[in-house]
């Protein structure tokens, strides 16, 4: 049987389990998150994740991410220093697979995120 779910106030779910985000350039940015959804065989995850003030480098070689920015001010640019991008909350933000580049965390941001492999 398949088995649906429903998810509601994605801004209000509190993430409390804060680290070190790995590829940060800031020292001291931290980042959580959480799988709300994974697909049977693993190759779709959606969850939440937040991250505060900094600039990271991020590589998405292997799956696509979409991105529904809840709330906060980022700015992203390709890894060959195009096609920068300014995202506050209520964008949608496409990351297609094999994109490689960094985000600037302005404000702390909250998003809702969809990972397909």
């Amino acid at each position: 049987m398949i088995e649906l779910k429903t998810f509601a106030q994605f801004a209000n779910i509190e993430l409390t389990d804060f680290n070190p985000k790995p590829t940060t350039k800031t020292p001291g940015q931290l980042e959580a998150s959480e799988i709300l959804w994974e697909s049977y065989d693993g190759t779709t995850k959606i969850g939440i994740w937040e991250c505060s003030e900094g600039t990271f480098t991020a590589d998405r070689t292997s799956a696509a991410e979409f991105c529904h920015i809840l709330s906060g001010k980022a700015s992203i640019i390709n890894y060959d220093g195009n096609g920068q991008r300014v995202l506050a909350g209520g964008d949608l933000l496409v990351l297609p697979k094999g994109w490689k580049g960094e985000w600037t965390i302005h404000e702390k941001v909250k998003k809702l995120f969809i990972i397909q492999q």
